[in-house]
C-alpha cells in the first residue's frame, strides 16, 4: 500500500513561522516567570532549593513541550519543584510536587483548583493528565500522593498570562512545609 505525501503541508512555512514564534513567545514568558522569583525567594520556601530551569523539547508523546521548574529538587521522597509546562496540543499546566515524606497543607491546592496526580510517576505528564481526566472529585490525600496538577487558561496577552502565573507560583510559595 502506497501513501502519499502531504507535500503541501511540508512546504507550507506559515505553519511553522507560527509555531517558532509561540514557542518563543512561551520561552519569553517562562523566562520573565523565572525571573519574577529571585533564587533566595526560592530557597526561603525550600532549603535546597537549585534554582529555575527551562528545557524544551520536540517530542513528549509526539509534540513539542516547554517546561519552567523552580526548585528542582527531583526527590521521590524529600524534594521539592514546582513546574510550569507548555504542551503543544495539550495545554499550559502548573505542578506542585512535595515528596513523600514532605507534609504540607492541602487546602491552598483543594481551593486553588489543583487535583491530586499520580506521586509516584510524577515527572509522567501524559499519565498525569489521564488521571486528571478520570478524577474530578475530591481527592483521597495519603503519603503517596503529593502532587498537585492544575490546568492554566490563559488570556491571549502575554502581560495578563504573565500575571496569572507569577500569582499560581506566589500562592504555592505561600504553602507551609513540614
Amino acid at each position: 500500500m502506497e501513501t502519499e505525501l502531504d507535500l503541501a503541508l511540508w512546504l507550507d512555512k506559515s505553519i511553522l513561522i507560527r509555531q517558532n514564534q509561540l514557542r518563543a513567545d512561551f520561552l519569553d514568558l517562562f523566562e520573565q516567570v523565572g525571573n519574577s522569583f529571585p533564587n533566595e525567594e526560592l530557597t526561603t520556601f525550600f532549603r535546597n532549593s537549585k534554582g529555575k530551569k527551562i528545557s524544551k523539547g520536540n517530542q513528549l508523546h509526539g509534540f513539542p513541550y516547554l517546561v519552567l521548574d523552580l526548585i528542582r529538587d527531583f526527590n521521590l521522597d524529600s524534594g521539592c519543584n514546582i513546574r510550569l509546562v507548555s504542551w503543544f496540543g495539550h495545554g499550559l499546566f502548573c505542578c506542585a510536587y512535595f515528596g513523600k515524606n514532605r507534609n504540607h497543607d492541602p487546602n491552598p491546592f483543594l481551593e486553588g483548583g489543583f487535583q491530586l496526580g499520580r506521586g509516584d510517576k510524577p515527572w509522567d505528564l501524559k499519565l498525569q493528565l489521564e488521571v486528571l481526566e478520570a478524577t474530578r472529585t475530591t481527592p483521597k490525600i495519603d503519603s503517596k500522593s503529593k502532587l498537585w496538577i492544575k490546568q492554566i487558561a490563559l488570556p491571549t496577552t502575554k502581560q495578563q498570562s504573565l500575571q496569572i502565573l507569577n500569582e499560581e507560583v506566589k500562592n504555592i510559595l505561600k504553602v507551609k512545609l513540614n
